[in-house]
């Protein structure tokens, strides 16, 4: 038989017994819950100062119920066991650091580096928390503010580019010359995000013989 570990539930229905039964069995007789010194505030924060190290993550997350948490991870640890350093039912900054506070100022101070997001309150929780620490915007973050960025500048270029053609073709239906109307979109190049929609017309009555507005077509 393997040594792979299984839950409370598991073994319930090996043995048929009641899984809950044998939940509260465990949590109440075996383990040392009841001797727990983190047992009576547990649900509102917790801080394993034993994780402590030198580079370190902040974020929020949620949990059950949609209710938002501060997590606080050793990233030395790669999400594994002992990375959790405090976990704070509550993402508002002074809440957060009266429970980080609570860690010795000798660890805190020991801290190089904080990886957080871009929020104004995770800032003031990591220079009030982590003085002599570096903070570090997450990639995350960094990869989705260029995204946006890139984005909008492609929307401004894509309503320039109507623009223009709308006043083509109002210029065009004035002068009674639009006969023919085509569009060439050209693919994302390395030394440019785009090229505009270039539009070509025929001031003739044969479709075949277009006079083209750009070099590009």
């Amino acid at each position: 038989m393997d040594n792979h570990p299984v839950s409370c539930h598991q073994l319930a229905r090996m043995y048929q017994m009641d899984g809950r039964q044998l939940q509260q069995q465990y949590k109440h007789h075996i383990s040392d819950y009841k001797e727990w010194d983190q047992r009576d505030h547990a649900s509102q924060w917790m801080l394993f100062e034993k994780n402590m190290g030198t580079h370190l993550s902040i974020d929020e997350t949620a949990l059950s119920n949609d209710e938002l948490y501060t997590v606080v991870t050793n990233k030395s640890a790669k999400g594994q066991k002992g990375a959790i350093v405090a976990m704070i039912k509550s993402t508002q900054a002074d809440k957060v650091i009266e429970v980080l506070q609570r860690i010795s100022r000798r660890l805190r101070q020991h801290v190089k580096e904080v990886t957080l997001d871009m929020a104004a309150g995770m800032h003031v929780i990591v220079k009030r928390c982590f003085p002599y620490a570096h903070r570090v915007v997450d990639r995350f973050h960094v990869q989705q503010l260029a995204s946006e960025a890139v984005q909008e500048i492609r929307i401004k270029y894509r309503w320039k580019a109507l623009d223009e053609e709308n006043e083509q073709i109002a210029r065009a239906k004035k002068q009674g010359q639009l006969t023919y109307l085509s569009y060439y979109l050209t693919a994302i190049l390395p030394s440019s995000y785009w090229r505009a929609a270039v539009i070509c017309y025929s001031n003739t009555k044969t479709a075949g013989q277009i006079l083209k507005s750009s070099g590009l077509c």
